[in-house]
């Protein structure tokens, strides 16, 4: 028996929503994981990277892949090892670059798993493992259910969500850039500690950002989307960020740009005008980094992970 799951990208964050914003993006990563019929056989990982360039070869296809581990975790759950298995990835998600490909493949393996071992494991269970894995449940969560969530990891392991509403009319732009950034390394530049007034901060701008969603407010969007905990710090990360940030401020149209993630990624929220200006002014600025870049028009991925 074999089953494939297709999952989407994700961003999470989103400006002041540190390790608690997420939405999904239709751009998928599937994951199939099957019993091979030879005991003895072992673990197979094959990894496929179907529509980009990228190189993937330093990816474990042993038992230190990630997609294993979260499988095995499960396993574990029921009381078994993972002993004969094929498991194959097919990306499609640009990799290490603010956009979830990590979660995409962890959620879309233990969906597969679960189902083929005749779904022994609840949401809760799925989402505890698959957040222990990844280390924070904003990218997880709208990887399962999609759209745009607020999620908390608590300290039982379980994952709280609710999913946000979204006005359609708010429309999304991932610039993606040339390069790769390793979230290890973009987590790494962060302060253990933060001055308070910064927490106070971005406690305000959660709760703006929560209330402009449930009332479709862009004014209130716009001052919500700022953040002082995490992108100030990531910013020489990322060439140009800040040089892009300040100069969307002015393009009209633009309601907020917010990086993805980790980075390096960016993400700019628009009304639907000044597409064009948008782009232009990204380009620019990055060229003057020697930075090339994709851009993504996307809509919200409203469903999250499916079985094939």
């Amino acid at each position: 028996m074999k089953v494939s799951v297709k999952t989407p990208a994700t961003i999470a964050n989103l400006g002041c929503g540190f390790d608690s914003f997420g939405l999904a993006l239709p751009l998928y990563n599937v994951v199939s994981v099957e019993e091979t019929v030879l005991p003895g056989s072992g673990i197979e990982i094959n990894i496929i990277n179907e529509k980009n360039n990228e190189d993937i070869s330093d990816i474990p296809t042993d038992k230190n892949n990630i997609v294993y581990k979260a499988i095995e975790l499960l396993y574990n759950f029921i009381g078994q090892i993972p002993n004969e298995l094929k498991i194959t990835i097919k990306t499609q998600i640009p990799i290490s670059r603010g956009l979830g490909s990590s979660a995409s493949v962890i959620v879309g393996g233990l969906i597969a798993a679960n189902e083929l071992l005749g779904r022994p494991a609840d949401e809760k269970v799925l989402m505890s493992i698959a957040t222990e894995i990844e280390g924070h449940p904003d990218n997880i969560t709208p990887a399962f259910v999609g759209g745009i969530n607020l999620s908390s990891w608590e300290e039982d392991g379980s994952v709280i969500y609710r999913k946000l509403p979204w006005n359609d009319e708010w429309k999304l732009m991932v610039c993606v850039p040339d390069y790769e950034l390793n979230t290890e390394i973009s987590r790494s530049v962060l302060p253990k500690e933060v001055p308070m007034k910064d927490a106070i901060f971005n406690l305000k701008r959660s709760a703006m950002f929560v209330d402009a969603l449930y009332n479709k407010d862009e004014e209130l969007l716009k001052l919500s989307l700022k953040d002082k905990l995490h992108q100030p710090y990531r910013e020489k990360l990322v060439p140009g960020l800040a040089e892009i940030m300040n100069n969307l401020k002015h393009i009209n149209g633009v309601v907020g740009t917010v990086l993805c993630g980790a980075g390096p990624s960016i993400l700019v929220i628009y009304n639907g005008i000044g597409v064009s200006e948008i782009k232009e002014t990204v380009t620019n600025t990055w060229n003057y980094f020697n930075v090339k870049s994709n851009f993504l028009n996307l809509p919200i991925e409203k469903e999250g992970a499916v079985i094939l």
